[in-house]
């Protein structure tokens, strides 16, 4: 996440958190949910109303997770009685968002996510974290230890997805971070080589896609960004990805985007539509625009149906409600602040 080196970054979540989810028994709870019956534990409510949902698979083809953060707030809500809370929760527990793929277990934790995708008949939607010396010491400071670290990580990832249909978002930061100069220039080599072999070794997996991360249309420029995209590898990857984590209009990360396809290929983008529903704050230090600004809103809700040939879909990839770091008296980076959770709930029409 940014801080020192920028003054317009964003902080991921779920890069140190293991998945909390999935499993045999998610992808039961989510059957159940999908044919409307409820659950039991997080996955339903007393009165028998879903916790999640999910739209028809041509709109919107990505799982919904029927025990994620979101969701276990919706029951804790509902338990509690306070149903005008649970239903604020409810917009961001029945929207698919991006699974984080934690250290430790990279092929047991995708392997669980996209098999209980593929139980729902659904695309999982996986968020690669861990590149060496990330976010240059900041909010979320680590990654793997060293390129050898990373290279067997992002193997597992890619055993743990098999087969299966998933969507891969890589490396938040790590691309803007060279160009920027935040990632000290000895380690920019390296990067590359190791962006490049992700995508090549992701893109061996028959249903995979893989868009490689471009920052938001506030940080760079097109003309700054196509040549570190062509070193990164986007030639053979989907397309590359906008806004993950930041409050850029949709709009204007259209408009940004197609400039830069314009220049790697005409490859196509996603842009992480989660919090930018009023767009990026503007009041306050400017050096903290990024971090758990308030007053904003969810975006438009995930989908393929984009309406433009050039944008592939629109995506949940930060996790509404997750914290940027703590700052504006929030948890640390990927924490669930339920607070957060709700303003953005409230502020969204």
């Amino acid at each position: 996440m940014y801080g020192s080196c920028t003054g317009r970054s964003r902080a991921r979540g779920r890069a140190a958190a293991g998945l909390r989810s999935a499993g045999t028994a998610a992808a039961v709870c989510a059957a159940l949910l999908l044919s409307g019956c409820s659950g039991d534990g997080d996955g339903g409510t007393d009165g028998g109303t879903p916790v999640v949902g999910q739209r028809p698979k041509a709109d919107d083809p990505y799982w919904v997770n029927p025990d994620g953060t979101a969701a276990r707030q919706v029951a804790a809500y509902e338990k509690d009685g306070d149903r005008e809370k649970a239903d604020l929760v409810r917009k961001i527990a029945e929207q698919p968002v991006g699974e984080w793929i934690g250290p430790d277990d990279p092929e047991g934790e995708a392997r669980r996510v996209t098999e209980a995708a593929a139980q729902a008949d659904r695309y999982a939607l996986l968020v690669l974290y861990n590149i060496p010396h990330r976010d240059c010491g900041q909010f979320s400071k680590g990654g793997a230890a060293d390129a050898g670290a990373y290279r067997t990580w992002v193997d597992g990832v890619a055993k743990g997805i098999g087969d299966r249909q998933a969507t891969v978002v890589l490396e938040p930061d790590a691309l803007l971070h060279l160009v920027d100069g935040c990632t000290p220039q000895e380690h920019h080599d390296e990067r590359y080589e190791l962006l490049k072999g992700a995508v090549e070794r992701l893109k061996r997996q028959p249903a995979t896609q893989v868009y490689i991360d471009a920052g938001n249309a506030g940080w760079q420029s097109p003309d700054a960004l196509h040549e570190p995209l062509w070193r990164a590898g986007v030639e053979k990857a989907d397309g590359f990805s906008l806004n993950v984590s930041n409050f850029r209009t949709t709009a204007v990360s259209t408009e940004f985007g197609k400039k830069l396809s314009a220049k790697v290929g005409n490859k196509p983008f996603v842009i992480d539509t989660s919090r930018n529903g009023n767009g990026p704050y503007e009041g306050g230090d400017p050096a903290e625009t990024w971090c758990n600004p308030p007053g904003r809103a969810l975006g438009e809700p995930p989908t393929t149906r984009t309406g433009d040939e050039s944008v592939d879909a629109y995506l949940w990839i930060k996790r509404p409600g997750e914290s940027d770091g703590d700052c504006k008296g929030g948890p640390k980076a990927g924490e669930w602040w339920p607070e957060y959770a709700l303003g953005l709930a409230r502020a969204t029409e």
